[in-house]
């Protein structure tokens, strides 16, 4: 594996979209290329939830570029099996999510053959449960992100064999209650790394500084959440059926809800707002930008 930032989570670069219909290996290959220009190694190519007839188109092609470019180790589901509520369910087109099945799982699976490492799903959701079982058996690693799981449904995942949490703290309700939320069981368990997004938008300082107090630079994993629009200029996009406003500060927003719809940042940019924080020397920068993601994929 090459130096540098390894990405659990990019939902595409410079204008690819990882999940849009008309995806091609040369375009994945190119995103690649020029992410590892600025400083990212190795990444989870990401699918947002999807029709079935986009997952079969895209995750084949992401199966062949794969294939040819051993920086990118293996696909990221994001979805469809996640909670379908407003602000959990963050941008994800409300139409594209379903409930937990193992048989469309293996369809998803046998699409990407075999290439699928990462899977995020709410477990709240009836037949979840059976679906982490049956997911990391298949060497999947299972992550909870996109939820309203309770403490009880949180550590019955974990128990399950789950292993992550997708940007704690971003894909939840504006408003939720003090203590009955998913935040709070998340932080607990150990069992789960949590995964954060620190480009200086999705998540305040503050929240960063309390995951690591809990967590330690051992259970966390920074990621971009890369939106198709990282590396364009400011201007109007649409990704994922939904409109985007890249605005000149680097801000990237769904203009009809005001709430973020991705990231604009890569790794890098990530990595070096959270070292301006000051909390991390070089060695736990190395473990949450890079080591503690390798572990996870078993690299």
């Amino acid at each position: 594996m090459p130096e540098g930032w390894v990405d659990l989570q990019v939902n595409g670069y410079g204008g690819v979209d990882f999940s849009s219909p008309g995806l091609g290996v040369e375009q994945v290959l190119a995103a690649a290329r020029a992410l590892r220009e600025r400083g990212t190694a190795a990444f989870c190519p990401t699918v947002v939830s999807a029709a079935q007839s986009t997952y079969r188109r895209v995750l084949p092609v992401l199966a062949e570029a794969l294939e040819e470019d051993p920086s990118l180790p293996g696909i990221h589901l994001e979805g469809p099996f996640i909670s379908a509520a407003d602000g959990a369910r963050g941008a994800h087109p409300a139409g594209n999510i379903r409930p937990p099945s193992l048989k469309e799982f293996d369809e998803l699976y046998r699409l990407a053959r075999g290439r699928v490492r990462l899977l995020t799903l709410a477990p709240e959701l009836p037949g979840a449960l059976e679906l982490v079982r049956h997911a990391v058996e298949l060497g999947v690693v299972v992550s909870i992100g996109h939820t309203l799981a309770d403490s009880r449904e949180v550590w019955a995942a974990a128990e399950a064999g789950a292993r992550l949490a997708t940007h704690l703290g971003n894909g939840l309700p504006l408003q939720i209650h003090r203590h009955a939320n998913p935040l709070w069981p998340l932080l607990a368990c150990p069992a789960l790394k949590a995964m954060l997004i620190t480009d200086g938008r999705h998540l305040p300082a503050d929240f960063v500084r309390v995951v690591l107090a809990v967590k330690g630079a051992q259970g966390v994993i920074i990621t971009s959440d890369s939106s198709p629009a990282a590396g364009l200029p400011p201007g109007e996009y649409t990704f994922f059926g939904a409109p985007a406003r890249l605005e000149p500060d680097g801000t990237l927003h769904n203009p009809q809800t005001g709430l973020l719809a991705g990231s604009s940042a890569v790794l890098a940019g990530c990595m070096a707002w959270l070292s301006g924080l000051g909390l991390l020397s070089e060695a736990e920068l190395a473990l949450v930008g890079r080591e503690n993601a390798l572990q996870v994929l078993g690299a």
